[in-house]
């Protein structure tokens, strides 16, 4: 007989494991997104970044509506169906719609690019550099759709390896790979056709290795047999306010950069510069996020309401391990932060900087709070707080963003994006009692976070760059040792080492022993 206290564990495992893949990938992408960007930044204008930034943004808006909410309703209703036949109808029919969307939006912007790029350009961004880059991105939309909706396949089964190897770190790799083909020949420069060409390309070649694996590795999961009628028609009923969700949320994290576009093109490239930053912080709970969803519909199908909040609670608290040492430096060492990452001439926008790291760890602290709300089917509530969340950031970007450029833009990311997490976790705290502000939570977060915070205001210390890696480190130790100190564990923690326990074969015995400590009365570990 399976105990709940089982399939928190295994649950726990499947989420620890992703996440953990996914937070390696991501880490990963980073690295490397950081290698092209040098490699781009050095080698083009600026007028020819802000054209390359812009139609990335505007490509990855049309990308993201043109999945058509299927991501998120795939993933969720494949660990949901109760037959294989139904799982068949929905993974079919889901390849065929992603397969006719994206090579509809590859093809509209592709002709529709000289009309933007008249519209949008300016003496600081020409017409024709983006134009250009429009084009010659229009083949990302049906690469990027395409490939998320298989990546969401293979995460209803709990698989992160299309999204985490192939979509995060062998595209940007190869990206790079190509860039580096193009230095090392005469003249050994990389021009604006070059970096654009070479990401466009890197795209596609990821979208094959992701078909591939797919063709391979599919059957295994969901062996060829007969369709259920029906199934598709009800997985696009799901997916349709996913659709605008997803259409709203692409809004909420694009639209201020849009906007800015509009009026501020030559800023578009330095304002994403901090944007990147700031999103940063959001990487733990997204990979989270993205293997909880199957793992907590499986506890809501089992009726175990338990489960998703002990889960839900333990996730997010962990996930501060990664975003607390990151906000600290970013938001009280702007300078020190952007000269490491971009070099000195982009150590003058700290301002929107700020303003976008405080808004990603609000969103941070909030935990998967979308996430549990597509998991528990209602996805019409999350619609709403969507459309709430878009029309914010457009709203805000609209009023601010024409007088006072990348600051108002990032009012306007930062305000959308921690209103629609703060809608969806007061929702579920009401509806369900799910939230992650639990003595456990909050004790060790202050006391960790309150005296930095002091401690950085009041002396505003400079450190060399070279030292952010070793400081962002002595803060996540910092903060595991206030949870020990605190004793601020509970038993989704002792679940949690168990499942570490599981990956690795093998007791951790150091943490363990911690434990131990930190406990007034020891759980069974």
């Amino acid at each position: 007989m399976v105990t709940s206290g089982d399939q928190v564990r295994e649950g726990l495992s499947s989420v620890t494991r992703g996440t953990l893949f996914l937070l390696v990938a991501t880490l990963c992408y980073v690295g490397v997104n950081f290698v092209s960007r040098v490699i781009v930044i050095r080698s083009i204008s600026m007028s020819e970044w802000s054209a390359f930034s812009l139609a990335l943004a505007l490509a990855g808006v049309i990308s993201a509506v043109g999945t058509l909410g299927l991501p998120s309703a795939v993933a969720r209703s494949l660990p949901y169906s109760t037959s294989d036949a139904e799982r068949r109808s929905m993974v079919r029919g889901s390849l065929w719609i992603a397969g006719a969307s994206g090579l509809v939006g590859t093809v509209a912007l592709f002709l529709s690019a000289p009309a933007i790029g008249t519209a949008l350009g300016s003496a600081s961004l020409p017409a024709s550099e983006l134009t250009l880059a429009l084009q010659l991105f229009s083949v990302t939309i049906a690469t990027g759709v395409i490939s998320t909706v298989i990546a969401s396949i293979f995460q209803g089964y709990e698989d992160v390896t299309p999204n985490a190897l192939f979509l995060q770190i062998l595209q940007p790799t190869l990206f790079v790979v190509f860039l580096v083909g193009v230095v090392v020949q005469p003249p050994h420069h990389v021009s604006y056709v070059d970096a654009l060409a070479t990401y466009a390309v890197s795209n596609v070649a990821a979208l094959v290795l992701v078909v591939v694996y797919a063709a391979r590795r599919l059957p295994r999961r969901l062996p060829p047999g007969p369709t259920a009628p029906g199934a598709l028609r009800n997985l696009l009923l799901f997916a349709a306010p996913l659709f605008v969700v997803g259409l709203m949320s692409t809004l909420t994290g694009s639209g201020d950069t849009l906007v800015l576009g509009i009026y501020h093109s030559g800023e578009v490239g330095t304002y994403t510069a901090s944007l990147t930053l700031a999103r940063l912080l959001t990487i733990g709970v997204s990979a989270a996020s993205y293997i909880f969803l199957p793992v907590a519909t499986k506890f809501i199908r089992r009726n175990d309401a338990n489960a998703v909040e002990l889960t839900f609670t333990t996730v997010t608290k962990w996930m501060i391990l990664f975003s607390l040492p990151l906000f600290v430096l970013f938001f009280f060492l702007p300078t020190e932060s952007l000269g490491f990452v971009y070099g000195s001439s982009y150590t003058l926008i700290t301002v929107p900087l700020d303003i976008t790291v405080l808004g990603a760890f609000v969103t941070t602290l909030l935990g998967p709070g979308p996430t549990t709300q597509v998991a528990y089917g209602r996805i019409r509530l999350l619609a709403y707080n969507a459309v709430v969340a878009g029309l914010l950031n457009v709203g805000i970007a609209f009023l601010l963003v024409p007088a006072h450029g990348y600051v108002g833009a990032a009012i306007a990311w930062a305000s959308a994006n921690a209103a629609y997490s703060a809608l969806s976790i007061f929702e579920l705290a009401v509806m369900d009692r799910i939230h992650p502000f639990r003595p456990h939570f909050v004790v060790p977060l202050a006391a960790t976070g309150l005296p930095l915070a002091l401690l950085f205001s009041i002396y505003r210390p400079r450190f060399p760059w070279w030292s952010l890696p070793p400081i962002g480190l002595a803060i996540a130790g910092l903060f595991v040792l206030v949870i020990l100190l605190t004793r601020s564990i509970d038993v989704g923690d002792a679940m949690l080492l168990d499942a570490l326990e599981r990956m690795v074969g093998r007791p951790i015995l150091f943490l363990r022993r911690l434990g131990r400590l930190a406990l007034r009365r020891r759980p069974a570990l």
